[in-house]
């Protein structure tokens, strides 16, 4: 297995963008307009301008891989490697674009297409942690009570002390993420999410503090909001990105 953690590595982004978003209601939700532009072009923006990613591989509804990869590269997001057709499940369409993955690659990243306010520190943040333990991910401490129940009855209070809402980007050195990956296929386990296939390996996964602003898109309520919220955010992903110019050229 390879262990190397050279902060000088390359990092790839899998988004799997296969998915039906039939919550939302209407056309696919990854390609709906959020602020002028497909939602998935949104999120995708956020890796483009990040330092540190040299790859995006997208993986999206057969029928859409040609006129995807046209389009991404027309709007000039320079750091796709390429669009590939999904699968049924979105653990099959990261496999797909993992397959995909270069060896010069030593920490991939995997993403929600319909999580475009993700922070570029959180992204550095995830990126270090695959990098110095081999895996971590985005998660936020959950601060409601949680109460089990059945037949429109509460049961049990869960502790919550030791609960966590997961996120993403959820990041693994490359290596132990195609093996998890070559197991679960052969065993035919699927898993709830990316860490969960590390974890069903015996992988320790490290947590990384995300942030409530980082929300995944699934519902109306969601898409309103979101819709609201993006004139802010846009000022947020700028001014986030010239501080990191400004390091960048101050070093």
């Amino acid at each position: 297995m390879d262990d190397r953690t050279s902060k000088g590595s390359e990092v790839a982004v899998l988004i799997p963008a296969a998915g039906e978003g039939t919550r939302l209601g209407g056309r696919r939700k990854q390609f709906r307009e959020l602020g002028g532009k497909p939602m998935l072009v949104q999120t995708l923006d956020v890796f483009e301008r990040h330092p540190e990613v040299d790859h995006i591989i997208v993986a999206t509804p057969a029928e859409a891989v040609r006129p995807l990869r046209q389009e991404l590269r027309r709007i000039g997001i320079t750091k796709l490697m390429n669009v590939v057709s999904g699968g049924l499940t979105r653990q099959d369409s990261v496999a797909a674009a993992l397959a995909e993955t270069p060896d010069s690659v030593e920490v991939v990243l995997v993403h929600d297409a319909v999580r475009p306010f993700v922070r570029l520190s959180q992204v550095s943040a995830v990126i270090k942690a695959a990098r110095e333990q081999g895996a971590g991910a985005l998660a936020v401490p959950v601060m409601d009570t949680i109460r089990k129940g059945t037949d429109l009855l509460f049961g049990d209070t869960v502790p919550r002390e030791k609960l966590f809402r997961m996120q993403t980007p959820q990041g693994f050195r490359r290596t132990w993420f195609q093996e998890a990956h070559a197991e679960a296929a052969a065993k035919g386990f699927y898993a709830t999410d990316d860490v969960d296939l590390i974890q069903h390996k015996g992988l320790p996964v490290q947590i990384v503090v995300g942030g409530e602003l980082n929300v995944k898109i699934t519902t109306p309520e969601d898409w309103e909001r979101a819709t609201q919220f993006w004139p802010m955010w846009e000022q947020i992903l700028h001014l986030e990105t010239r501080e990191r110019e400004v390091m960048a050229e101050a070093k």
